[in-house]
């Protein structure tokens, strides 16, 4: 590869390209992210919507399809977070991703196993605080990516966190292809993470209904909704997502409350654990009660179509990319391509 495609991500994740495929809840797993870690990028477990055994389950089957280094996302605020994080290390795990801020503690207990740390932050206080922690690196998820997003910008927020901290810097939220990927290192990132992009390959589970809704969507046609999980949240907009934000509160949290003893049910967490975790996310994000039961909807949303097929029922995250993407590579293909597309590029501009 061009020298300037080879940075410090690569040795520090164990990785080919500077590439990650995120670990979108419900779409990266097992066959995703062999797939991603099979093409020299960092492919990423969403552990989030699995029991602790699930996880265990998938960690084992990704593998059986991959000698190469992969991550798993992780809930900071998880009851059995550390639980998870000593499995992780007893299985061979190379990255610890989270989706929020881990505190201190966890941190530490990922780093005395030898896992890397890579946490998820849409704001520079954030990526100063992980640093200081002893993040080993920052993932930096702008307004333009899919799922929970922040007010910034990519191209803003960037820079600002290139300049603030010493680590290396992995920039979300827009990147679909080679060019985008040689603008992130020009603004100083040491890579690119890309979740829609993977979500629509062939090697990504998602029921191809699903796939081809989101091929048929322009660049307008995402929201970033609150009625999701009472946090700001980007999605393909769709019938279901305009009746939710149509819906009044007192529509909407019964119907919340419904999704979150489905999901209690689907995990088997007792009332108790639930609560708990509830408590646990309503401290960690700030929300309000209404907000928290809001959040407890989501993975059941989320669900309904990403893994049932059912668009009328459920919500798709998606950045803003969906607009640009025509097609289902396979993870190698999509790498390949992205690596190519770079390559030309830095040498147009006589890199």
């Amino acid at each position: 590869m061009h020298a300037a495609l080879l940075t410090r991500l690569l040795d520090l994740c164990g990785i080919d390209v500077p590439i990650v495929q995120t670990g979108m809840g419900w779409v990266a797993g097992p066959s995703l992210v062999a797939g991603s870690a099979n093409a020299g990028a960092l492919g990423i477990l969403a552990s989030a919507t699995m029991t602790y055994d699930e996880m265990i389950v998938a960690i084992a089957q990704v593998k059986a399809a991959t000698t190469r280094s992969f991550g798993v996302n992780l809930r900071a605020d998880a009851l059995d977070a550390a639980q998870r994080i000593d499995h992780m290390i007893a299985a061979g795990v190379k990255v610890a991703s989270f989706a929020q801020a881990p505190k201190q503690d966890l941190i530490k207990r990922c780093k005395d196993g030898g896992l890397v740390v890579i946490p998820s932050i849409g704001a520079k206080r954030h990526a100063e605080k992980v640093a200081a922690w002893g993040a080993d690196a920052v993932l930096v998820q702008g307004h333009e990516a899919g799922g929970h997003v922040g007010p910034v910008a990519t191209s803003i927020l960037l820079p600002q966190v290139v300049d603030t901290v010493d680590l290396p810097v992995i920039a979300a939220g827009g990147y679909f292809d080679g060019r985008g990927l040689v603008s992130a290192l020009a603004y100083g990132a040491t890579g690119v993470a890309m979740g829609t992009r993977f979500l629509l390959t062939a090697d990504s589970t998602v029921p191809d209904a699903i796939k081809q809704i989101y091929l048929s969507k322009a660049v307008g046609d995402t929201v970033v909704s609150t009625r999701v999980d009472g946090v700001p949240h980007r999605v393909l907009r769709t019938e279901f997502v305009d009746d939710l934000e149509a819906a009044g509160i007192l529509t909407s949290l019964p119907k919340a409350a419904l999704n979150a003893l489905r999901f209690r049910k689907l995990t088997g967490l007792a009332w108790g654990s639930m609560l708990k975790e509830g408590l646990a996310m309503k401290k960690s994000m700030d929300l309000s009660w209404s907000q928290t039961l809001m959040a407890a909807n989501t993975p059941m949303l989320l669900k309904a179509a990403m893994v049932d097929g059912n668009p009328e029922a459920g919500i798709m995250a998606g950045g803003q990319v969906v607009g640009v993407i025509d097609d289902l590579p396979t993870c190698a293909e999509l790498v390949r391509r992205i690596i190519a597309e770079a390559e030309a590029t830095l040498s147009r501009l006589g890199a």
